[in-house]
């Protein structure tokens, strides 16, 4: 082959991007391909290239009985294998090539799974939707898709790759918009201190297309986490905000006690007081009667956010419910247990302490006999003087007959 050979080689690894080691194998094991098509082909046989002279040379061995290469190497270079070989080699090149150029692909992103691309929306259907990465397409499954986003095309888009798989026709990259990960690398491209390793996003909890909850600590006691995330007058979550097409975003401070991380959690709720049981793994949080609402959220989001972000179980009670609920337990209710009888087939109550079982009607009328009583007794006490009224009467009558018993005494002395 002439040298003109060699500068195409260059050219062609430069425009597939393909090293000029994998091109001459490549058309190594065409050719040897097509010289053991041709008759009297040696059964070891291999092709080596010298890129300098473009010398092609076939060289090949005897085998043993055990199938061992033995002897010497022998040139058995076919005189008219250039021709031959051109013709044959031109489909096996191609394919190896484009072989090459998948494996190439792969490779490059083999390694980038739980990173952040951006591509340009191709097509779009009720499935999935293509990226156009560039050299390569990625494709965003339905389920990843964040709920009522519209994907615009020809429009700029970024997105987490979750899996990168290898098939027949070129690597597969799969991406998503809803996983939590993207709102990492959208903090770490907006965010040099997280980036540095200076501020931590903890932990992250999110409900795609309406609002997200992260958790961030400082390893620089001179760096805010908080105000590092949002930077000046919110520019920093503002970009990510806007590529999340208007998702909202919580940024609370980190913290190792547990109480205060979940109060912090609840923001922009505030919290009276946090009761934390370690081995159930459950917190128990009272706000105040008017901030209830605000801590549950709507359909429940801000409590579920901040129970997925700080992996305790929440519950949320209000002042008036924790009040209701200790006056509840002071209440000296009866032992025991309902059971079903089993030749009536009757729901009883069963005392604790034994004696006759009581029936679901004579617990009824029982209860209702108790309310009668109860209020016979308030409405008597109601008609009774009290102690304090019967004395002021007793005082108000003894002041009187004095006063009375003055006035005959002036009207005598003035008669007389």
């Amino acid at each position: 082959m002439s040298i003109d050979m060699k500068e195409a080689f260059r050219a062609l690894a430069d425009d597939r991007g393909i090293s000029i080691e994998a091109l001459l194998g490549a058309l190594a094991d065409a050719l040897e391909s097509a010289y053991r098509r041709m008759p009297g082909a040696e059964d070891f046989s291999w092709v080596t290239i010298d890129f300098e002279t473009m010398d092609i040379r076939v060289l090949a061995q005897d085998i043993d009985e055990e199938g061992e290469p033995v002897g010497l190497e022998r040139d058995v270079t076919p005189e008219n294998f250039g021709r031959i070989a051109a013709q044959t080699a031109r489909q096996v090149m191609s394919q190896r090539i484009r072989e090459a150029e998948r494996d190439l692909k792969y490779e490059e992103y083999a390694g980038r799974e739980g990173d952040i691309v951006t591509g340009i929306i191709q097509q779009s259907d009720a499935r999935y939707t293509l990226l156009d990465l560039g050299r390569v397409e990625a494709l965003l499954p339905q389920a990843e898709q964040v709920p009522y986003e519209r994907p615009e095309a020809n429009a700029r888009l970024k997105a987490y790759i979750v899996e990168v798989r290898k098939t027949a026709k070129g690597p597969q990259i799969v991406v998503s918009r809803t996983h939590p990960g993207l709102i990492k690398r959208l903090f770490e491209l907006e965010v040099p201190e997280i980036a540095d390793g200076v501020v931590e996003i903890k932990s992250c909890a999110r409900e795609p297309g309406h609002r997200t909850k992260i958790a961030v600590g400082s390893n620089d006691p001179q760096v805010d986490p908080v105000g590092a995330c949002v930077g000046a007058r919110g520019a920093r979550v503002r970009m990510v905000v806007n590529e999340l097409r208007g998702e909202k975003i919580d940024i609370v401070p980190y913290s190792e006690d547990p109480k205060d991380f979940v109060m912090k959690a609840l923001s922009p709720a505030k919290v009276n007081e946090v009761i934390v049981d370690e081995e159930a793994g459950s917190a128990v949080v009272i706000v105040p009667d008017y901030q209830l609402s605000l801590a549950i959220g709507k359909e429940g989001q801000n409590a579920r956010l901040a129970a997925r972000m700080t992996g305790w179980r929440i519950d949320i009670k209000s002042e008036t419910q924790v009040e209701e609920e200790a006056a509840y337990n002071e209440v000296d209710w009866a032992e025991g247990e309902w059971i079903i009888d089993e030749e009536t087939g009757e729901q009883v109550w069963k005392p604790a302490e034994g004696g006759p079982e009581i029936s679901l009607d004579e617990w009824n009328e029982a209860s209702v006999v108790e309310e009668e009583i109860s209020n016979q007794e308030d409405s008597v006490e109601e008609s009774l003087p009290s102690e304090d009224s019967e004395l002021l009467e007793e005082d108000s009558s003894v002041i009187n007959s004095e006063e009375e018993a003055e006035q005959e005494s002036e009207e005598a002395e003035e008669q007389n």
